[in-house]
């Protein structure tokens, strides 16, 4: 089956929903993190899922195909980062942070294999 749009992109799919639960998660982060870890990982998290949308519709050029994937994949792993401070300072559960920590590692894998393989995505004339 031919993918038509975006949307129908796995990874997309499980960064949307990262990002929702992310979200939800915040939502009870001190309002002292408001402008800076709740925004931030809100933030990367979404930008994962809009550099894979980019990514898809620039894969006309390969190397803008290649550029935008790595965009997000640098965006994931942001939010890793963010995701480690939450849990360090006891705003989300340990066991939230390991769902949330091997949800973004399956995100940066197939980000990777996207990278390393654009042949299978990018539509160079």
């Amino acid at each position: 089956m031919k993918i038509k749009n975006h949307e129908e992109l796995e990874v997309f799919q499980q960064s949307f929903k990262a990002a929702v639960a992310i979200f939800e998660a915040t939502k009870s982060f001190p309002k002292e993190e408001r402008y800076s870890l709740t925004d931030q990982i809100r933030r990367s998290s979404r930008s994962v899922c809009a550099n894979i949308s980019e990514a898809f519709r620039k894969r006309y050029y390969r190397n803008s195909f290649i550029s935008k994937i790595n965009d997000s994949e640098g965006e994931a792993a942001e939010t890793q980062v963010w995701i480690k401070f939450s849990l360090y300072f006891n705003y989300i559960e340990p066991a939230k942070y390991e769902e949330l920590m091997e949800t973004y590692n399956n995100i940066i894998g197939k980000l990777v294999m996207m990278r390393i393989n654009p042949e299978k995505w990018s539509i160079d004339h």
